[in-house]
């Protein structure tokens, strides 16, 4: 029996070593709440709910935090609301809504 074979507890230990990582959505004022809705509920499958309270969030606050997840997930997720497209509501509207990410605290 040569080379060395991971345990389940080595395992656990790489996985929790994993630093996790904020994906942030920042407000404009080219985007509805109708957009953000259906933006978060497609890239997140958040409920309605979730995703009009994330819109009001990010309406007043500037800012709102949609999920805290590992580093290359969070890149997806970034990319997806990035190439959600523009707000057809609104004819300035240029692009998608941009996100950014940030390690967790």
């Amino acid at each position: 029996m040569g080379g060395h074979e991971q345990t389940d507890t080595e395992v656990v230990t790489k996985t929790r070593l994993l630093k996790p990582w904020n994906v942030i959505l920042l407000d404009d004022d080219d985007h509805t709440y109708d957009y953000v809705v259906e933006m978060l509920r497609a890239v997140f499958g958040f409920t309605v709910e979730r995703a009009y309270l994330h819109a009001c969030e990010v309406d007043t606050a500037g800012r709102t935090l949609l999920i805290t997840t590992s580093r290359e997930h969070a890149e997806l997720k970034q990319e997806q609301v990035h190439a959600y497209g523009p707000d057809p509501r609104i004819p300035r509207c240029k692009g998608s809504m941009t996100a950014i990410i940030e390690p967790a605290p």
